[in-house]
């Protein structure tokens, strides 16, 4: 891996180990307003990344053509909005284990679909780290108990969590990392809203305890801008689908936190699961592959086979006291006369 590679690789991972955390976050959110708090989580952070985002974000943002405002729409309603209320519903009449081994899958379809949109082959390598990753992770959390309605709803998780990767990939380039993160949450801010007043009515928002304003400034300062901005980041650097693996570290870190707050134990199958994860992304990503270093040419030693043959390679250096002949600057350019 170059130093790019590796650059995306550690900052993909380290977003996805904060997306992992926050879970610790939302289990003290379980009676706040969905709706709100994803309201006030999205507009902070946009407000807090459009500073971030440099010079010439507004003609950028002008210059965006409707088809890639409509696909900010669309990612921020099934990546962001639309995922966590998939989770939530589902986590109605399922187990959190059902939802969390489908998103799991997400590396494998990301590993196959954004190969096909563009043409051409899934990578070997990465399609083989992507199971890996997604066996990993069934292997962290297990399954669980489900019903019809919860099995539809993580599927529609792992629809949100495979477009969250697949719909930022044409709007990455002409926005960048920041601008994008700061666009696409003030969207879901929108969304948020219309999804509260629509499904609450007037007790879509209110005032947060202490407790609450807590977690919802760490989803909002930690998990979103630095994680939002850093997952975007790797992606640019290393591609959707191996940006992608690293997902699997999510349950790997929420199974690691849990312990930190009574909420689970981290055992043989968590440990075992990890080093699966860790497995498959090493080989998906690239950190597996041994770099192959060039031959040296036999020819700078005089030792091919033209010059055994007497077949004269280079220039003879002059013997002693002879004159040099004068270099023609024309054959020396690459010009032929």
């Amino acid at each position: 891996m170059n130093a790019v590679t590796t650059r995306g690789a550690l900052l993909a991972a380290l977003a996805c180990v904060l997306v992992g955390g926050s879970f610790t976050a939302n289990s003290v959110l379980g009676d706040y307003p969905y709706a709100g708090g994803q309201f006030l989580r999205y507009a902070l952070a946009c407000l807090l990344l459009v500073p971030l985002a440099g010079r010439g974000s507004a003609a950028r943002l002008r210059s965006l053509p409707p088809r890639g405002w409509a696909r900010l729409t669309l990612l921020a309603a099934v990546g962001m909005v639309g995922f966590n209320l998939a989770v939530l519903a589902a986590e109605r009449t399922a187990e959190p284990a059902v939802p969390g081994v489908l998103v799991g899958c997400a590396p494998v379809v990301v590993a196959v679909l954004v190969p096909l949109l563009d043409g051409r082959r899934p990578r070997r390598a990465v399609l083989y780290g992507a199971s890996a990753v997604a066996v990993g992770a069934f292997t962290v959390q297990g399954w669980g108990r489900t019903d019809g309605a919860g099995l539809a709803f993580s599927l529609c998780a792992l629809v949100g969590e495979v477009g969250f990767a697949v719909l930022a990939v044409p709007v990455l380039r002409p926005l960048g990392p920041r601008l994008l993160s700061a666009a696409v949450c003030g969207v879901a801010a929108v969304e948020s809203a219309a999804a509260g007043l629509l499904l609450d009515g007037s007790a879509w928002l209110r005032r947060p305890d202490g407790v609450e304003a807590t977690a919802l400034l760490w989803q909002a300062v930690v998990v979103t801008v630095v994680g939002f901005v850093c997952w975007y980041m790797g992606m640019q650097r290393i591609g959707a689908e191996r940006a992608t693996l690293f997902s699997g570290l999510i349950p790997v870190a929420a199974a690691s936190t849990a312990p930190l707050v009574g909420t689970g134990s981290y055992g043989a199958a968590q440990a075992v699961g990890s080093a699966l994860v860790g497995a498959g992304v090493a080989l998906g990503s690239g950190a597996l592959r041994v770099p192959v270093r060039p031959r040296r040419s036999r020819a700078l030693t005089g030792r091919t086979g033209a010059s055994r043959a007497g077949i004269r390679t280079s220039s003879p250096e002059p013997r002693t006291g002879e004159p040099v002949p004068p270099r023609d600057p024309g054959r020396d350019a690459g010009v032929i006369p």
